[in-house]
């Protein structure tokens, strides 16, 4: 049978989970619709997110149409779970988009649909809520062309649009209108097609090149098949479930080859054991395989697999193997963490990448009985396993526990989950701004071995130098491999990059080229007739202890700047609100471009520092008297105006 793993990914509140109840009920997984509001869908199992009524984790559930076995994915729509979704889609053979058809596109929608095209993930289009007051259809299309992709086909017509009576009736080869649409729509990337087409004179024949062009085209994310519908009322949806069995390409990969997956997401069994939900790409696990995994193109062990679930028919099963193209739950994996790869990251390819920004806040967690401090660690710890992003650090003096963030929301769910998964009552000392340093030119320097003021055994010579943004650091040897040993050379490296967490002004240096031009140590030796003397001889941690003395000084040397984050944003604002809009952009530091007049609105683009996006935020319904619209994303970093803008931070370490 074949697999086809699907996510269903939204703006919060465009009904996803809903969707995803709904399409479980049309294939008959399940006997009754769970609700949302109610706290009992399937994929929200989580007590907080019954309680909020939103999707915090990923989750994973299972159908069979039409012989293939569809992995469906309910992701976050929050954007401040956009971990959870990036985590999601190298794992992804395609999607389903969901726009409300009363709320239309939307910020989120916007950066997903963006992501999804760059990674040329197959995608349908769901417009839902078509049996809401207010749901549009023409002037919503028109939003999506302009605004997601103008490769799209409306999939069906509706009637009763906004009533609790709206239907969908499909498109058909009948239909002459939407005939011609799609004709025009495949021939603008396949020439050849429209060629065929007119040639073959026969219908039946016609439709049936039509459709597979169609599902051809879907399946290299070149069209996007708009499906609309009511996740509430199920119109629509049988048309959907069709289209995800015909147009969405099933996934690939040969489970007699060498075996190659990425770890997706990492949870807790009941007896706090580590599960690891895993997408094989090729080569096929068993129960007792030993199992080979890395991180970062690095080699880090090998693990025997205890156990294997896979997903069947709306829940997890136990099962003797997982097979490529299919999804897995693995124990027995206890050094396992998310973005792992097992087997060959060759074959896996841009699973691990990173598709959106990285947090741009930063908050201290502070236990509010003093007794809970180690327990804090542990519980924090545990999270930052299910989500790598948070970013946990201790400060090296003060012993304070910081978080990264990406906002309000995910602070309030952390604090709730410390409380009623852990037992532990805290509070937060604030957020700040998460920025960063950029090198402004290039810096040297080096210890030698045996000549003061060097007070180790060991010989660092190190260059620094700027490199693009968002390449990483990367380090390199001007020396001779040979002319020590290489686990001295791990050291230093190593340490440079641990070092490179915190600048000369307390921030990250993220992007920078690092290479070793001077080496040296002392051989092992040891007195007569005595054992091994290390202080006669180099030790590893010589060279752990001198190199951030020596990449210091070359950062020094180079200098760098602090680059605060920077956010994007678009306003669509009454025309009679306007002059109270600007002068707020500009008390919160924003800088606007000029003004579009669109109707009775203006359009307004420009920056902001992402320090501001929250107050924003806040303040811009009362600025609009809730008419305005506001969509923002992180886009660059900028130099601090007027200062370092220095961390607090000091001699962060990884959890």
């Amino acid at each position: 049978m074949r697999t086809l793993n699907l996510g269903i990914l939204a703006h919060v509140d465009a009904g996803k989970t809903s969707l995803t109840e709904r399409l479980l009920h049309s294939v008959g997984v399940i006997d009754e619709i769970g609700s949302v509001d109610r706290g009992s869908t399937q994929t929200d199992s989580l007590a907080l997110e019954r309680q909020r009524g939103i999707t915090i984790k990923s989750a994973v559930v299972s159908f069979v149409v039409d012989g293939i076995t569809v992995n469906l994915i309910d992701t976050p729509g929050h954007p401040d779970f956009i971990a959870e979704v990036e985590r999601v889609l190298g794992v992804l053979d395609g999607a389903v988009l969901v726009v409300s058809a009363v709320e239309g596109v939307q910020a989120q929608t916007r950066v997903l649909m963006r992501t999804l095209r760059r990674l040329r993930v197959p995608t349908l289009v769901f417009v839902n809520k078509v049996d809401r007051a207010g749901a549009r259809y023409e002037e919503l299309l028109r939003g999506i062309a302009a605004k997601l992709t103008p490769a799209i086909v409306p999939m069906g017509a509706v009637t009763g649009l906004g009533t609790r009576d709206a239907a969908v009736r499909p498109h058909t080869a009948d239909d002459a209108g939407f005939t011609a649409r799609l004709v025009d729509l495949l021939a603008d990337h396949d020439d050849a097609f429209l060629a065929d087409y007119v040639r073959d004179e026969a219908s039946a024949s016609q439709d049936r090149r039509l459709r597979g062009e169609l599902a051809a085209q879907t399946g290299r994310a070149l069209v996007h098949p708009v499906f609309f519908g009511s996740a509430i009322t199920g119109a629509g949806v049988d048309s959907l479930v069709n289209g995800i069995s015909g147009l969405l390409p099933a996934a690939e990969g040969d489970p007699g080859g060498p075996v190659a997956g990425t770890v997706f997401k990492v949870e807790r069994g009941p007896a706090g054991e580590k599960i690891a939900c895993v997408r094989l790409f090729s080569g096929t696990v068993r129960v007792r395989d030993l199992l080979r995994f890395g991180r970062a193109g690095q080699h880090l062990g090998e693990e025997k697999v205890t156990a294997i679930s896979v997903f069947e028919r709306g829940a997890a099963v136990p099962c003797g193997s997982v097979g490529a193209g299919r999804i897995g739950r693995l124990w027995g994996l206890g050094d396992i963490r998310i973005g792992d790869t097992l087997g060959d990251p060759q074959v896996t390819g841009p699973a691990a990448a990173h598709h959106f920004a990285p947090p741009s806040l930063e908050t201290v967690v502070v236990p509010r009985r003093r007794a809970d401090a180690g327990a804090l660690h542990v519980a924090l710890t545990q999270l930052a396993e299910q989500d790598p992003l948070i970013g946990l650090r201790q400060d090296g003096i003060r012993q304070e526990l910081s978080l990264s963030l990406y906002g309000e929301v995910q602070k309030e769910v952390i604090q709730e989950t410390l409380a009623e998964d852990f037992g532990i009552d805290v509070e937060f000392r604030g957020t700040t701004t998460i920025c960063t340093e950029r090198l402004l030119g290039t810096g040297a320097a080096a210890e030698i071995i045996h000549q003061e003021p060097n007070p180790f055994l060991a010989t660092v010579g190190l260059r620094v130098e700027p490199a693009p943004v968002g390449s990483g650091v990367e380090f390199g040897l001007g020396v001779e491999l040979g002319s020590m040993p290489y686990a001295f050379f791990k050291a230093v490296e190593e340490t440079v990059r641990e070092t490179l967490l915190q600048g000369i002004h307390g921030w990250e240096v993220p992007d920078c080229r690092v290479t070793m031009t001077h080496s040296g140590y002392a051989p092992r030796q040891s007195h007569s007739h005595a054992v091994f003397d290390k202080s006669m001889s180099s030790t590893a941690g010589d060279f752990r202890l001198l190199t951030p003395l020596v990449l210091r000084a070359a950062l020094e040397q180079a200098g760098t700047v602090v680059c605060e984050p920077m956010h994007r944003f678009h306003l669509e604002v009454p025309a009679d609100t306007f002059g109270a809009v600007l002068p707020a952009l500009t008390r919160l530091g924003a800088v606007p471009g000029a003004p579009v007049t669109e109707g009775a609105s203006y359009l307004l683009r420009g920056d902001i520092p992402a320090a501001s996006v929250h107050r924003l935020e806040q303040q811009f319904p009362a600025l609009t008297g809730g008419e305005g619209v506001l969509e923002s994303a992180f886009d660059h970093y900028r130099p601090v105006p007027g200062g370092h803008a220095r961390s607090n931070r000091t001699c962060p370490v990884p959890p």
